[in-house]
Order: structure tokens, then sequence, then C-alpha cells
């Protein structure tokens, strides 16, 4: 872990098996059989990620099976059909590979996933050099942090460290993930701003604020403030 933020490189497996431009269908096939994975990357002679080949791309084979895609010269050959002739992963994959850098916040693998949808990332370094993969498990496995760790890190790293004038006595509750702060502080327009950063303190599901603002004076009647201010202004005592 880099300081309180997790990175890809933090759970990325390191262990990869890639594929040889010139790797045949079942090869693949079977490589793929054998890691209970969807998608295996491509790679160069360098190690360089060229491609990634997934369970999609094999199904194509299978999709044209039964059709007649040959109708006519002038004919446009259906969508798929290329990948479907394919017989190597140079002619399956699907390149440029949608990739990620081991730096990257797992916030941000996470929405490449999602506009991409695609399950799995290979991680390059800045050459474009297989370093690991990085699965949708993978990215989860953050929200299984102790949650002992995750309160320590909300007083340390938020309440101490990040806003230690605004924050007097809080209280940190952890249960399952979710984060109760209790108790009160000096100004409350800070309460938004600690849930903001409380909430991003990896593995935290969710945050809920039962923070108050400081204890009010009850409001005097007019006579008894009158009285009040009598006392305060007249002279004191020598001693």
């Amino acid at each position: 872990m880099h300081g309180s933020v997790y990175t890809v490189s933090d759970v990325m497996t390191r262990t990869v098996v890639a594929l040889a431009a010139g790797a045949a269908f079942k090869e693949i096939v079977r490589a793929m059989e054998g890691r209970r994975v969807s998608a295996l990357p491509v790679v160069d002679t360098g190690n360089r990620v060229v491609g990634v080949v997934s369970e999609a791309d094999l199904l194509r084979k299978e999709e044209f099976r039964d059709s007649a895609p040959d109708r006519g010269p002038r004919a446009r050959p259906p969508a798929g059909l290329d990948k479907a002739r394919a017989v190597t992963a140079a002619d399956l994959m699907t390149s440029p590979a949608v990739t990620v850098h081991p730096g990257a916040t797992l916030a941000k693998a996470a929405g490449v996933m999602a506009r991409r949808r695609v399950k799995r990332l290979p991680v390059v370094d800045d050459d474009g050099v297989l370093r690991g993969i990085v699965s949708r498990s993978d990215l989860l496995r953050v929200f299984l942090r102790p949650d002992a760790a995750i309160a320590e890190e909300v007083r340390r790293e938020v309440l101490a460290g990040r806003l230690p004038d605004g924050i007097e006595s809080i209280g940190v509750d952890v249960h399952e993930g979710v984060v109760t702060l209790t108790g009160r502080v000096r100004d409350t327009s800070v309460v938004p701003l600690a849930v903001r950063l409380v909430r991003s303190v990896e593995g935290v599901v969710d945050v809920r604020s039962e923070l108050t603002g400081p204890p009010h004076r009850p409001a005097l009647e007019p006579d008894l403030v009158q009285e009040e201010e009598a006392r305060r202004s007249a002279p004191q005592p020598r001693s």
C-alpha cells in the first residue's frame, strides 16, 4: 500500500500467463481453461502487450459454424467473420489492448473496466511491458480490510492528519466496513468534508455521521440578561 491510497500494484496478480502472437486456437482455449480466466494478454518478443484474446473472440468460430458467410463478391461480410476464420492469437486478439498502469488507483481501474466493459486489465509499465493482471475480484479485495485497520486509518489519516483543527472529540466505530462518526465539532461546516474524506478511505462501505455542533447555552430571560451584564460590569473587589 502507498500511504493511505491503494493502487493497482497492491492488488494485481503478478504471475501472468500470456500468449505469443502465434499461439494456436486450441492452445489458447487450453490456457484459458487451465487458468480459469476469460481473457489473456498477447505479448510480443519484448513482453510488451499488443492485444487481448477473450472468450468472446473465440466464440466467434462457434457463432459462424452453421452459417454461410460467403454470399457473393459484393456482399458485406458480417461483423466478426474475420475472427471466426482466425486460428492464431494475432488474428483473434482485440488490439490495441485496454491496459492500466501499476500506479493507477483502484477507482481509476474500476472506471476503465466499467467504461470499456472488460473484466480484466493487463497491467503495463511506461514502456508497455506486462507487469501483472488485475481483475474485478482483485479490486473487491480491498473491502476485506479489517474494521480495526479502517478505524485506525480514519483516526490517524483523516481526523488527526487532515482535520486537526476542525475536529475535537470524535468517536469512530466501524462495523462491516460501515463507519459511524459520533461526537461534537467546533465548526459544523467541516462535517461534509470529514464524511467525504472518510468515504475515500479504502475498504469503507458507507459513512454515517452523527456529529453535532458545540452545546448551546440556554437563552436567558431579559431581566436575567440585565443582571448578568450588571454583574460583569461591577467593579471587582481588590484582594
